[in-house]
């Protein structure tokens, strides 16, 4: 496992060799994990990111969801949670510790994954929901992009829960106020 000691050094460690999932420090030197977050994904949209830190914050946890990241664990958290966390975001998944879901629902703020839902997105994916968008039907998704109708099938499928959406009119609504479409 590799350890950077700021910002800069990530970044340049990132090129060289990208891990499965990041453990990033909010409270990085140089660059803060609040600012890399959303340049991570960016660049590397199938990195998975667990925010790690000191801040016990419902608007922190908020303001790194919105960033990018998949989780947002304390550096108090025992061992067993850590590896529960890093299972949940390798597979994709939102970890929140439960007293956090509920310091959030306190405070009256949404767990939202708009900005994961753009990087967890892969590129096919993007091309078949702007097809989508468009008002293709899977038949001519196929044709189009040259696939098997069951296999655009699949994608609107794995779109549909990727975006939390429960049809694709909700789908279309969701794609166009994320910026995901044109």
């Amino acid at each position: 496992m590799d350890s950077y000691t700021d910002g800069e050094a990530l970044l340049k460690g990132l090129d060289e060799k990208l891990p499965d999932v990041l453990l990033l420090d909010i409270q990085l030197p140089g660059k803060s994990g609040g600012e890399l977050a959303p340049l991570l994904v960016k660049k590397y949209p199938e990195l998975k990111i667990l925010a790690l830190t000191n801040f016990d914050s419902s608007l922190h946890v908020q303001n790194m969801l919105r960033r990018g990241v998949l989780g947002y664990l304390l550096k108090t958290t025992d061992k067993v949670t850590l590896v529960q966390a890093i299972e949940t975001v390798y597979s994709g998944g939102l970890f929140l510790q439960p007293y956090m879901k509920e310091k959030m629902e306190k405070a009256g703020l949404r767990i939202k994954r708009e900005v994961s839902t753009k990087s967890n997105l892969t590129q096919r994916e993007k091309e078949i929901l702007q097809c989508i968008v468009n008002g293709d039907s899977s038949q001519e998704i196929a044709e189009k992009l040259f696939l098997s109708t069951r296999t655009v099938d699949n994608y609107r499928f794995n779109i549909l829960l990727k975006m939390d959406a429960k049809n694709i009119a909700v789908l279309v609504r969701k794609a166009l106020e994320m910026g995901l479409v044109e």
